[in-house]
């Protein structure tokens, strides 16, 4: 092994030994206290520790990284106290996770460390986001994220790179190719000689790095983040290195060769660099024990100070409480001048005026800047905002989803629009395991606002026309709201984007221009979880929303003699539980009205919660309502007999009769 020490100071090189030597004596121990039973599931970095050091060590301290299992030198290269570490993995209190995660699954934003989840791909497309943000600060910051091999298969990291490299972001892609994914070796992974190389096919400097000289890792880190404050762009980095333990210590080692584990071990990035310091007279054996000692010292101390710290108490209103970020809704009433306009009218007020409101506000989406979107809600906004602020997008739902999520944890808000609710599918993952979950796992919030035109009645057919909502309803942290009005739509949206927690906002794509109400021109915010009570009666409740209410006043204006309380949820998630309860306790009957299919839908819960609260209140059973349990078609007289809206009538008819 090669080490060039070049410029840097004898200071300068016992400091990264001693970075480098931290983390091998904390692995060290963990294995004695996996043997001995005390530490459930590790995951070793053992071999790895040049990378994830000299990165972290050329880095700037207000620097973003993003690490993976393996990358422990990067926790402790940032100071973080080593009883809180121990405090993580044994699910203290005192860790980051309140219990509720484990290892290197979390964030901290005083560190700096944005931590991974085990969906590994998703945390490229956070780093986009938080560089982009960076970007739009002009601050100089540079972003690394690191990936192993096995992870640049995924979609996301093909998708990240794009996205970094069409927006030319300042993000250090950190591949640690360390022979295997788990069990399953390179030559099973890719057949590209260098991972490097894929680089070219994004037009994106790239490097092939030895990763066990922390000299060379440190050296090109620094060079590279220099040239990067003047040259903002996105580099992507292959460090060659070996995973001398198992994926996991369960996992064994067994499936790798002993030659190879042989050759790995004399390059042994720790060994190698004592032995070059030793040779270069930088650091002599005493100095060496008394450095190990010190170390050993820390640990012993923090790892004792752990286990005096009271196991975790499970606190039910504690746990209840973190789902969601705690924030007051603000009230905000302008009602001096009106005007009559449509939904999708009302939609793109709110959304400028939130942009004027809040300048740290990012819109991102297919085709919205020039064009303005598939249905023309942001036409103009590039010219009253400009394109750094109005960004057109590759087709890439997930990576976005992501990025909006690198921009919420990095000081901005986001909206992201799908061109179509369906889309979502593509960036499922980031939204439910990513968004929904981050505030829980580890105090942060998802500033993140999805908007999802949706719906059918349009003659779209089966991939632009679902109404999709049931899919995040189940998801603790996401909130859904589902306007059916343009009012209500104008004032929903400005208090999602309000709102720190992520928002699926649906916007009805036959409503859209379609229905018209009289809108306050000014800025105006509408609280979640009240249900808008739109007629009032004494013989039947009908909860929905969506489409579903205008089907359901077409059916009362169609039968005046029905004395019916009609409840538009306006929010799914928070429900207005308190209105539902009240009017079927006034009417006795109740019929739910959901467009979606109903076997899991929204009005499944609904109806369930009514049995189980209001049962005694009951005169009938509680009716559902909901589409055929196919997917949606695309003929008219086929959507027809899909919608409920024909069937409505009916079904309202039979249960007053019941």
């Amino acid at each position: 092994m090669n080490f060039e020490r070049k410029e840097l100071s004898n200071a300068q090189l016992l400091d990264l030994y001693k970075k480098i030597l931290k983390p091998r004596l904390i692995e060290e121990k963990m294995l004695i206290l996996i043997r001995q039973g005390k530490v459930s599931k590790w995951f070793s970095g053992i071999g790895q520790e040049a990378i994830a050091v000299g990165i972290t060590t050329a880095l700037d301290k207000d620097e973003y990284i993003l690490p993976m299992h393996r990358n422990l030198g990067v926790f402790t290269t940032r100071e973080i106290p080593l009883h809180r570490l121990f405090s993580q993995w044994q699910g203290k209190r005192n860790g980051f996770t309140k219990g509720r995660d484990r290892s290197f699954h979390f964030g901290t934003q005083e560190y700096h460390i944005i931590g991974m989840i085990s969906h590994l791909g998703p945390q490229m497309g956070v780093a986009d986001g938080i560089a982009l943000a960076n970007k739009l600060k002009q601050n100089g910051k540079v972003t690394a994220v690191f990936t192993g091999e096995g992870a640049t298969s995924e979609g996301d990291f093909h998708e990240a790179l794009n996205v970094a490299s069409v927006w030319n972001l300042p993000v250090l892609f950190v591949i640690e190719n360390n022979g295997y994914g788990l069990s399953t070796p390179t030559n099973e992974q890719y057949r590209c000689e260098n991972l490097a190389d894929r680089g070219v096919g994004y037009g994106m400097e790239s490097h092939i790095v030895d990763g066990n000289n922390i000299l060379e890792v440190y050296t090109l880190i620094s060079e590279l983040k220099a040239s990067m404050k003047d040259n903002p762009r996105p580099i992507l980095l292959e460090f060659k290195t070996f995973r001398m333990r198992g994926h996991e210590e369960a996992s064994g080692i067994k499936y790798v060769p002993q030659e190879l584990m042989d050759v790995w071990a004399e390059k042994d990035p720790v060994e190698n660099y004592r032995k070059y310091l030793k040779l270069t007279m930088v650091l002599s054996d005493q100095e060496d024990e008394l450095i190990r000692a010190e170390i050993k010292k820390e640990i012993d101390e923090d790892w004792a100070k752990v286990q005096e710290e009271p196991a975790i108490v499970a606190d039910l209103d504690e746990e209840l409480n973190d789902v969601y970020c705690p924030w007051e809704h603000e009230q905000i009433d302008h009602f001096e001048e009106f005007e009559n306009i449509r939904l999708i009218d009302a939609i793109s007020q709110s959304l400028s005026q939130s942009m004027e409101r809040h300048s740290n506000l990012v819109i991102m989406g297919q085709d919205i800047a020039e064009y303005g979107g598939a249905f023309k809600i942001t036409e103009g906004f590039v010219d009253k905002f400009g394109k750094e602020r109005v960004r057109n997008t590759p087709i890439c739902e997930s990576v976005i989803v992501s990025a909006a999520n690198g921009l919420s944890i990095n000081g901005h808000k986001a909206v992201v629009e799908m061109q179509f609710a369906d889309f979502v599918s593509t960036g499922f993952n980031p939204i439910v395991n990513l968004l929904a979950k981050q505030h829980y796992r580890w105090q942060e919030k998802a500033d993140v606002v999805v908007r999802m035109p949706c719906g059918g009645g349009t003659q779209a057919g089966p991939f632009h026309s679902q109404t999709n909502e049931a899919w995040f309803t189940k998801t603790p942290g996401l909130k859904v709201v589902y306007p059916a009005f343009p009012y209500d739509a104008k004032g929903l949206l400005a208090t999602a984007i309000n709102d720190p927690n992520p928002v699926m906002f649906f916007e009805h794509k036959l409503l859209y221009r379609s229905i018209y109400q009289d809108v306050p021109k000014d800025y105006y915010t509408l609280p979640f979880g009240k249900a808008s009570l739109l007629k009032e009666g004494e013989q039947v409740t009908i909860v929905t929303f969506g489409a579903g209410v205008h089907w359901a006043l077409e059916t009362l204006k169609k039968n005046p003699e029905i004395s019916a309380d009609l409840l538009d949820l306006r929010t799914l998630q928070p429900l207005d539980w308190e209105a539902i309860y009240a009017s079927v306790k006034k009417t006795n009957r109740v019929i739910i009205l959901q467009e979606d299919t109903l076997f899991g839908g929204v009005a499944s819960d609904i109806s369930s919660m009514i049995m189980e609260n209001c049962f005694e209140y009951l005169d009938a059973p509680v009716r559902r309502v909901g589409s055929l349990e196919s997917a949606i078609p695309f003929m008219k007289s086929l959507e027809d007999q899909y919608l409920p809206k024909e069937r409505f009538e009916k079904e309202l008819k039979e249960l007053l009769a019941y």
